[in-house]
C-alpha cells in the first residue's frame, strides 16, 4: 500500500508551523530542530540512527520520485506535501528542491563522553573558532570521505546543524558523531586526556604533513581562516603544514581539511 500523504492547501495550516519563514528562523534557533533540505540529505537523515525527524514537507511534482525515500520514512513521521506556490509562501522562498525535512537533536553529547566512546584507533577532526556555515560543512564532507570517527568544536565554532551547513556537508552532519563546547583549551585538554595525538594545521608548521606518521588516536586541529589556531594551542600540540608554492602560505580551511584528512586516512 503506498504511504498516506498529507495535503497542504492552507499556508497557515498549524501542522507545518515549523517550516515556515525557514531563513529568518535559522538566525534565532529552532528549540531542539533542525531543518534537512534535498533528497540525498534527507536518505541521510532516514538511512542513520543518529537522529530522529518530525515531520517531511514535500512539493508536489517531487512526489512521483521520492519513492525509495518514502519506504525510508517510518510510519509514525508525517509527510506534508503542497504545491510550488503554497511551499513557497510557507517557508519564504523559493525552495527549488522541494524537499524539506524536520529532524529533532535530542540530547548534546560532550567532549568527554564521544572520546570515550570511540574506538583504540581513531581519527577525529577537531575545531576551534570555525564560525562559517559553508566551511563547517565542507569539512564535515571531508571528514565523512575520509573516515573520520568524530568532529569536536569548540564554543565559538558555528552550528553544524545549521540548514546551510547540512547542505554543503551533503548530509554529513548528520552522519559523524560531533560535539561543542568549550574553549579551545579546554577541547586539546580533553583530546590530550584521550590518548590522542594533536596535529595542529598551520601554515608555519614545524612539520611537513607527509612525513608525520599517524598515532593510534590522532586529532587534526584547525583553526579560522585569518587568525588561525591561537599560539598557545599551536604550542601544546605538534605543529604541521601543508607544503606549497613558497609564495601562497594558505588554503581555504576545507580544502586543507580535504588533503591532510586524506594524509592521515588509514
Amino acid at each position: 500500500m503506498s504511504r498516506p500523504l498529507i495535503r497542504i492547501d492552507d499556508p497557515g495550516d498549524p501542522r507545518i508551523a515549523a517550516y515556515r519563514d525557514i531563513r529568518e528562523r535559522d538566525l534565532v534557533g529552532r528549540q531542539g530542530r533542525f531543518v534537512a533540505e534535498g533528497k540525498v540529505v534527507l536518505n541521510v537523515l532516514f538511512s542513520t540512527a543518529r537522529f530522529d525527524a518530525e515531520s517531511v514537507f514535500l512539493r508536489e511534482n517531487r512526489v512521483a520520485g521520492m519513492s525509495a525515500l518514502l519506504e525510508r520514512i517510518p510510519p509514525h513521521v508525517p509527510v506534508y506535501v503542497a504545491d510550488g506556490k503554497v511551499m513557497d509562501s510557507i517557508s519564504g522562498f523559493p525552495v527549488h528542491r522541494g524537499v524539506l525535512a524536520i529532524g529533532l537533536r535530542g540530547a548534546e553529547i560532550t567532549a568527554k563522553t564521544l572520546l570515550s566512546s570511540l574506538p583504540e584507533n581513531a581519527l577525529v577532526v577537531a575545531l576551534c573558532g570555525i564560525a562559517d556555515h559553508d566551511n563547517m560543512g565542507a569539512i564535515f564532507r571531508n571528514a565523512a570521505a575520509f573516515g573520520a570517527d568524530a568532529v569536536v568544536m569548540d564554543e565559538t565554532s558555528c552550528d553544524p546543524l545549521y540548514r546551510k551547513a547540512i547542505r554543503v556537508s551533503v548530509g554529513a552532519a548528520l552522519k559523524v558523531p560531533f560535539s561543542r563546547g568549550g574553549s579551545g583549551e579546554t577541547l586539546v585538554q580533553t583530546l590530550q586526556a584521550h590518548g590522542f595525538h594533536v596535529l595542529a594545521l598551520s601554515p608555519t608548521g614545524t612539520y611537513d604533513i607527509r612525513t608525520v606518521e599517524r598515532a593510534a588516536r590522532t586529532a587534526l586541529l584547525l583553526g579560522a581562516e585569518g587568525p588561525g589556531l591561537p599560539e598557545a594551542l599551536i604550542a601544546r600540540s605538534t605543529s604541521v603544514h601543508i607544503p606549497m608554492q613558497p609564495d601562497f602560505d594558505s588554503l581555504n580551511v576545507a580544502a586543507a581539511s580535504a588533503i591532510a584528512l586524506h594524509r592521515l586516512w588509514a
